[in-house]
């Protein structure tokens, strides 16, 4: 089979990982080339716990409620957190608390996923596009500056590919921050962990992230305001319509799986700057931009910059059943219709990223090198 790319591999491999963890059986299944897994889930129930009407509901949902957010709020050192579906609903959810809205602008960079257009969409607010810095594709704060107007409510900050945006600049903006964690759970800023420095940080927990539970969210925040607000918001079960709510609980079975992995997430981010230091010392004799180089990267991507268009590596590498892509499907300003962002569009023009996942096996890792160095050189 293909060697899987970490927009796929780390899907089945994780999801494997966290599945054996809590007792399932994972069985992989191949037919005519293509890749599936099959879950099947052993149901544990806690019989100190009397299943009537009044506490199903709370038995159903424990994991997701309880222990999941409150082990990833001490890994944060914080006193609470939010568990939710996705990471698009913990943004959505996190604006809404902020009374963003209507009227008001909220500043992202183009060079992101279409979560964050959305999410500021479904609050009927504006969203801002900003440059990135070009040596991290991080969010530039001296162009933030300049977009910042009386109608600014927040600045949602991603953390991109595991790096952490540049803070202490963002914090001397005097605007509410949204760090964006959906890429760097575990990163963290000057030793300390990322996802504390803003009024709330989003987390997404997807197959394709580096913490993988098939799908779910969480939101982290110093103000217990903010905190009960969101889970007033997730669900509207047994409460008065006064006001619309949504249906943005993360299920017990994905809770479970991201409890497994936050256990092991010290080992995933381990392994994946491992891997990184590898691909580094493999590719220093090249003329390529790689990733900047920093103790606290946690590497969710391993990208290159080529100095041209990169579709013909990307092409060439998938002819030798190496998984490539560029790591930004299209660019917010393109997908608008809009110009006026030439870092990003060099950034998205020139930049692929290759396989990266804590169990990309030694052998893989080599091999990926190799077949990037030949294309490379025939790209020259």
């Amino acid at each position: 089979p293909a060697l899987l790319d970490d927009r796929f591999g780390q899907h089945v491999m994780q999801l494997w990982i966290g599945a054996k963890s809590i007792g399932q059986h994972v069985q992989p299944a191949s037919r005519r080339g293509s890749h599936a897994i099959i879950l099947v889930a052993h149901v544990v129930v806690d019989r100190s716990v009397p299943l009537d009407e009044e506490n199903s509901v709370e038995v159903q949902q424990r994991i997701a409620k309880r222990d999941l957010p409150a082990h990833a709020a001490g890994v944060h050192e914080q006193r609470d957190a939010v568990a939710v579906s996705s990471g698009t609903a913990a943004l959505h959810l996190t604006l809404l608390a902020m009374d963003v809205g209507p009227g008001n602008e909220v500043i992202i960079p183009s060079y992101v996923c279409t979560a964050l257009l959305h999410a500021i969409e479904y609050v009927g607010a504006k969203p801002v596009l900003a440059e990135i810095d070009p040596r991290s594709y991080n969010l530039d704060a001296s162009d933030v500056q300049k977009r910042i107007t009386e109608q600014t409510k927040a600045i949602i900050v991603p953390h991109l590919f595991g790096l952490a945006v540049d803070l202490d600049r963002f914090l001397d903006l005097n605007v509410p921050l949204i760090e964006d964690c959906a890429q760097a759970v575990g990163g963290t800023y000057h030793n300390k962990m990322l996802g504390t420095f803003g009024q709330a940080a989003i987390f997404s927990f997807y197959a394709t992230k580096v913490m993988a539970a098939g799908e779910g969210g969480m939101v982290i925040s110093k103000s217990p305001e903010l905190l009960e607000r969101i889970r007033d918001l997730k669900t509207y079960d047994e409460k008065a319509a006064d006001r619309t709510r949504y249906n943005y609980k993360m299920t017990d079975m994905q809770a479970a799986l991201g409890k497994v992995q936050l256990g092991r997430l010290d080992e995933f981010i381990s392994r994946r700057r491992k891997i990184a230091q590898n691909y580094i010392q493999a590719f220093d004799s090249l003329a390529v931009k790689l990733p900047v180089e920093q103790d606290e990267h946690i590497y969710y991507r391993f990208t290159v910059g080529l100095d041209s268009d990169c579709e013909a590596m990307i092409r060439n590498l998938g002819k030798q059943e190496i998984g490539s892509a560029r790591p930004i499907f299209l660019p917010i300003h393109r997908h608008l219709k809009t110009d006026g962002y030439p870092i990003t569009d060099h950034a998205w023009k020139t930049t692929l990223s290759i396989p990266i996942y804590p169990s990309l096996p030694s052998a893989a890792i080599d091999r990926v090198s190799d077949c990037f160095i030949r294309n490379y050189e025939k790209y020259r």
